[in-house]
C-alpha cells in the first residue's frame, strides 16, 4: 500500500510503499476514502508535540470501507462504511471504568502512537470503527472524528447550557464545528474570533458574530455582551489567545483550553478567577460515546457540516505537505481531506 510518513522531525513527509496490513482477531482493515488534515499533524511533523517513535504514518481523522475482518469480528462490518474513533483503549483500567478512556493506562492514538490514515489502508480494533449513517458523506464523517468530536467534548467540559453566550477563539476546522455545535445545543450568541477575514466570513454565514482578533477582541466581546461570555473555547494553541479567552469571561464563565501550546500565560487569581468565580478548564480529546452522539446528530440533520471541507488533495507527499504548510500559516481553508 501507499503511505506517507514522518521520518524526521521538521522535515517534509516521505511517500513509501508498505505491505498491506492484515487484521488480528479483533481488528478490521479499512480502505481509507478520506483522511482529514489536522493542526495536530502540523505539530507532529514539526516536533512541537512529542512523537513516540519514527517513522510515523500520521492521520487521525479517518473514514472508509471495511475490506477485511479478524476472526473474532462480526460479519456485518464487512463492506460497511465506517469512521474511526482514534483513541484505542483497553476498556478495563480505572480510567476506562470512569468513562475517561482518553487517559487509559495502555491507550494509544492512531496517527501518533500507531499508524494513521495517511495511507491506502489502516488497521484498527473493530470497536473503534463506527458505521457511518446513510446520508452522511464519508469526508464529513472523517473530520468529525477529531475537529467535531473534540469541539463537542470541549463544549461539554465548558458546561454549555441553552441561552449561554459563547466565544470561539479560532474559526478553523475545530472552530467551525464548535460554532455549529454551540448553535445546535442552544447557545444564544456565538462570537467567532480570528485574524483571517475569509474564516470570519464563513463563520458569519453559519450565524456567528465575527470578531477581528487584530482589533482588541476582548474589548469587542465585553462591549457587545455587556460583561463577557459564559463559555470561551481556545482552539488555536497559543498562550496569548488563551489569555484573551480568560479575559472575555463574564461572572461564572468557563474558559476551555483545547489547542496545543507549551507556553505559559499569566493569571491573576483574584482578578481573573475569584472576583468572577470564573474557571479555566482543560479538554483532552473526546470520548467514544460522543462519536455516537455526533453521528446521530448528523444523521438527523441537527448538525450540518456541509461546506466545512473546503479542499481535498491526493495521497501524495508534496500535495499533503502543501496542505500542512497552509495550515501552519493559518491559511483560508477550513478543513482539507486526503482522498486516496
Amino acid at each position: 500500500m501507499r503511505a506517507l510518513q514522518i521520518e524526521a522531525l521538521g522535515r517534509p513527509l516521505v511517500g513509501v510503499d508498505l505491505p498491506d496490513p492484515t487484521p488480528s482477531d479483533d481488528e478490521v482493515v479499512i480502505a481509507v476514502e478520506a483522511a482529514g488534515i489536522c493542526r495536530s499533524d502540523v505539530h507532529y511533523r514539526a516536533g512541537t508535540r512529542a512523537v513516540p517513535r519514527l517513522p510515523l504514518i500520521p492521520g487521525h481523522e479517518v473514514a472508509g470501507r471495511v475490506v477485511a475482518t479478524g476472526s473474532g469480528v462480526a460479519d456485518y462490518l464487512e463492506g460497511r462504511r465506517v469512521c474511526v474513533h482514534y483513541l484505542v483503549s483497553c476498556g478495563r483500567c480505572e480510567w476506562c471504568g470512569r468513562g475517561a478512556e482518553q487517559f487509559c493506562d495502555t491507550g494509544a492514538m492512531i496517527g501518533l502512537d500507531r499508524p494513521g490514515g495517511y495511507a491506502d489502508f489502516i488497521v484498527v480494533p473493530a470497536r473503534n470503527a463506527h458505521v457511518v449513517p446513510d446520508g452522511v458523506a464519508t469526508e464529513i464523517a472523517a473530520i468529525m472524528m477529531c475537529s467535531t468530536a473534540t469541539s463537542l467534548h470541549a463544549l461539554r467540559k465548558g458546561r454549555l447550557e441553552p441561552g449561554d453566550r459563547v466565544a470561539v477563539f479560532g474559526a478553523g476546522g475545530l472552530g467551525t464545528s464548535a460554532i455549529l455545535l454551540a448553535s445546535a445545543l442552544g447557545a444564544a450568541e456565538i462570537y467567532a474570533v480570528d485574524i483571517n477575514a475569509a474564516k470570519l466570513r464563513h463563520a458569519t454565514e453559519l450565524g456567528a458574530i465575527p470578531v477581528d482578533a487584530t482589533e482588541d477582541p476582548v474589548g469587542q466581546i465585553r462591549e457587545a455582551t455587556g460583561g463577557g461570555v459564559d463559555v470561551a473555547l481556545e482552539l488555536v494553541g497559543d498562550a496569548e489567545v488563551m489569555r484573551r479567552a480568560v479575559d472575555s469571561l463574564a461572572r461564572f464563565g468557563r474558559a476551555v483550553a483545547v489547542g496545543i501550546t507549551h507556553r505559559e500565560f499569566g493569571v491573576d487569581p483574584f482578578r481573573d478567577l475569584v472576583l468572577r468565580e470564573a474557571e479555566i478548564v482543560g479538554a483532552s480529546d473526546h470520548l467514544d460515546g460522543e462519536i455516537t452522539e455526533l453521528l446521530d446528530m448528523a444523521a438527523t440533520g441537527m448538525l450540518d457540516l456541509a461546506g466545512t471541507v473546503t479542499a481535498s488533495v491526493p495521497l501524495e507527499a508534496g500535495a499533503v505537505d502543501g496542505a500542512l504548510d497552509g495550515l501552519e500559516r493559518f491559511g483560508d481553508d477550513i478543513r482539507t481531506v486526503i482522498r486516496p
